[in-house]
């Protein structure tokens, strides 16, 4: 019993001390591309260490929202590895407390609490990412549910740990044409969800910005906390789309400290992957008019429906 709180605490950790090193990852690498030196890999842990030791500025026209929201999304980010499979391919302790749709559920409260945020000062340009946001969110979230769906059709469980047996053990599923859907409409929504869509950016400019532009009045420990909480949740939709979808093997079988050493670096290895394939697609693309945002979140939903429809034939 020990172990297996040690290994469900051993979860959260990965997620909260590797997901910076993610976001570092993909960005110096985007900056390589570009021909730019680009900072360390690990600059995301020298900006939360200064953030947390800034002081913190509060707009006069906030409410208890701006305190708290960045406190809930963070957490959020912390109850969601629980649910699903990091290190082990067996279900923890905690692991029953929600399903898949659960995981998915606790992450949309975290965004909205940070859409009500941005709302809460009253300031332009909060308003502007948050409606921004909501935009996006009438389409990809929607399609998010469908994919679930499409996964519990597959699996006839809404367990993540029993899709990721499945898909693990049964190369015919794996290989059949609602998981290959279901895999490129996942895989469409990730670039939606961790602001890789070729309508955000992170440049100051009010046309590009969108979830930027819903943390401008941040400052200081909180700031960090919501820095945080967008790095893990990126963190844990990439786990989703690897451990339960595209590379169900490497995970940990029996818990033995050994066996979860090496599904760590199997992790490394899983996210080196996709952190260069997020860098190759955001590079290749043009950038899209804010207006088109609906065109790769239709495609998405389309993908997520045929998934459906091939599972039933």
């Amino acid at each position: 019993m020990l172990g297996s709180v040690l290994l469900q605490c051993g979860q959260v950790l990965t997620v909260m001390l590797l997901a910076p090193l993610l976001h570092g990852f993909i960005t110096t690498v985007e900056e390589r591309v570009q021909r730019g030196q680009g900072p360390s890999i690990f600059q995301p842990y020298r900006d939360l260490w200064k953030l947390f030791n800034k002081s913190l500025l509060v707009p006069e026209s906030a409410t208890w929202v701006f305190f708290w929201a960045p406190v809930v999304a963070f957490t959020a980010m912390l109850i969601v590895p629980m649910l699903i499979p990091v290190l082990t391919n067996f279900p923890l302790p905690l692991s029953d407390m929600g399903d898949i749709l659960g995981g998915g559920l606790i992450l949309t409260l975290g965004s909205f609490f940070i859409l009500l945020a941005g709302l809460d000062t009253g300031q332009p340009f909060g308003g502007l990412g948050s409606s921004r946001a909501v935009m996006l969110g009438i389409l990809a979230e929607p399609t998010l549910i469908l994919v679930f769906v499409g996964i519990t059709f597959l699996d006839h469980s809404m367990l993540p740990f029993v899709a990721n047996h499945l898909l693990a053990q049964n190369p015919v599923a794996y290989w059949s044409p609602a998981h290959i859907f279901l895999i490129l409409a996942f895989f469409i929504l990730l670039t939606v969800e961790t602001d890789r869509l070729p309508i955000h950016s992170t440049i100051p400019y009010e046309i590009y910005m969108i979830d930027e532009a819903r943390i401008l009045e941040y400052s200081g420990p909180l700031l960090a906390l919501l820095k945080w909480a967008g790095w893990m949740k990126q963190f844990i939709l990439y786990t989703i789309f690897l451990n339960v979808f595209l590379f169900p093997w490497g995970l940990s079988t029996t818990g033995s400290f050994p066996s979860v050493l090496l599904a760590l670096l199997i992790i490394l290895a899983k996210y080196g992957f996709i952190g260069l394939l997020m860098v190759g697609v955001d590079t290749m693309q043009s950038r899209l008019r804010f207006y088109r945002y609906q065109e790769p979140l239709a495609l998405s939903f389309l993908f997520a429906v045929l998934a459906i429809v091939a599972d039933q034939l």
